[in-house]
């Protein structure tokens, strides 16, 4: 019930700063957790280590339009307020910050966030306004909420990368640290857009991870990332996806590698099954 909730839910960027204010004053350190909701436990693995980080815990909620291309899911994403509540009641969250579009992108809204460096090419090639709009809305929650740290998944690794470059870059006052993905017992990572798969696609989806793990392996072995991936290409399409990627990228700069002598070696893939696209990565 609604009622029994001790987590306090604001939906003003004026109440978001009074609560901060009172905290800030009482010497309290305090950790964000952006998302766009539909939260499940990958989000719950944030919330678990945002409370290890702070003494106080604010998540926001917001599906941020700007990162949808016309031709994505936006009207379909999944939207569980409730839901979403009690799971960020239960991991003990203090704060839900909830705005709508207008709060964040008032009449008149004009600004946007240029980027190069990791966010070029991978998701950039497919979805070329995406990361502006990540970059914007994030810039915005870190500025509104001016937490200690700010976590984030490293399921979107390419994300996570562009994140923590503006973060530095922009001299904002904030620690982004990212967290482990969290998987299911099959090596599918949970994501909120799981929900979409068909019975029939959800028993293929783990292929995704497999053959990253296999390429992995390889590169582990031999160094060389060319023949690795192209065997992780072939076992992906094969598993009946159609691939937009996968790359062996350098893990900090996301600069494309060839050895993993040149650097650490992430792994990324995304792809469609069905109608569902599902991205991944993993570390050599």
């Amino acid at each position: 019930m609604t009622s029994t909730r001790a987590i306090r839910t604001v939906h003003s960027v004026a109440a978001l700063r009074d609560q901060v204010r009172h905290w800030r004053t009482d010497g309290k350190r305090i950790a964000l957790v952006p998302t766009m909701g539909a939260l499940h436990a990958g989000h719950v693995a944030l919330m678990d280590v945002a409370r290890a980080k702070a003494d106080r815990v604010i998540v926001s909620i917001f599906v941020n339009p700007t990162q949808f291309a016309p031709t994505e899911d936006l009207s379909r994403y999944p939207r569980t307020l409730d839901s979403d509540l009690d799971k960020a009641d239960s991991a003990g969250v203090e704060l839900a910050f909830v705005p709508d579009v207008a709060q964040m992108y008032p009449e008149g809204f004009c600004t946007t966030i240029s980027l190069a460096g990791p966010a070029l090419g991978l998701e950039t090639d497919f979805r070329p306004t995406h990361f502006a709009g990540v970059a914007t809305v994030v810039a915005k929650l870190l500025i509104q909420a001016l937490p200690d740290v700010a976590l984030f998944g490293e399921k979107d690794y390419q994300q996570l990368q562009v994140i923590a470059r503006m973060a530095r870059d922009l001299d904002l006052p904030v620690d982004v640290v990212g967290v482990p993905t969290v998987r299911e017992p099959d090596g599918l990572a949970l994501s909120s857009r799981n929900v979409y798969l068909s019975r029939e696609d959800r028993k293929a989806a783990p292929a995704l991870h497999r053959a990253l793990t296999a390429a992995a392996m390889r590169i582990g072995r031999d160094a060389i990332t060319a023949p690795a991936i192209a065997e992780a290409r072939a076992a992906i399409t094969a598993a009946g996806f159609d691939l937009d990627y996968v790359e062996a990228r350098h893990a900090e700069t996301l600069a494309p590698i060839s050895s993993s002598e040149e650097g650490p070696v992430r792994l990324l893939v995304a792809a469609r099954i069905g109608s569902t696209r599902l991205i991944d990565n993993i570390p050599v």
